[in-house]
């Protein structure tokens, strides 16, 4: 299944990534949780959690993440403000690379978000008014590719 591609603007104090955010669309609909993270786990994607989108800006610089909804449905706002207004649903997955800033706007009371780091990498929560972006550009320089797709 071929992803749609979102280029995100590389300046601001959220630093986005050079690499577009991936969006698989409903190729995970009608998977459990368990399964979710089991399909995961076999491309290298791990360290799962189980929860919603954050209503604030954030990203994160040290570990590429996927968001796959597993319920529900929400609106998101993708490269900090301004940025692009993504509807999602129940099986979308979200590919976004290290530094692509992400904010919930609004979700059904049922939204549940598998989420994942490639390659089991730790990953931290960068807020643009309290992160430096430089210091962040830095850390997602080092940030390796990820090995396979999480959806395909």
């Amino acid at each position: 299944m071929p992803a749609d591609l979102l280029p995100l603007p590389l300046t601001g104090r959220v630093p986005n990534n050079a690499l577009p955010v991936r969006v698989y669309r409903a190729a995970l609909k009608g998977r459990t949780p368990r399964e979710i993270e089991a399909h995961l786990a076999a491309r290298d994607w791990t360290k799962a959690w189980r929860n919603g989108i954050y209503p604030f800006h954030h990203y994160h610089s040290t570990a590429h993440e996927v968001l796959v909804v597993a319920r529900g449905h929400a609106t998101v706002t993708l490269g900090g403000e301004g940025g692009p207004q993504l509807a999602v649903g129940e099986g979308d997955v979200l590919l976004l690379p290290a530094g692509t800033g992400h904010r919930n706007d609004g979700s059904s009371a049922d939204l549940l978000v598998i989420g994942a780091y490639a390659g089991g990498r730790e990953w931290d929560t960068c807020r643009p008014e309290a992160t430096d972006p430089d210091a962040a550009r830095a850390r997602i320089a080092g940030v390796p590719a990820w090995t396979q797709e999480p959806a395909e």
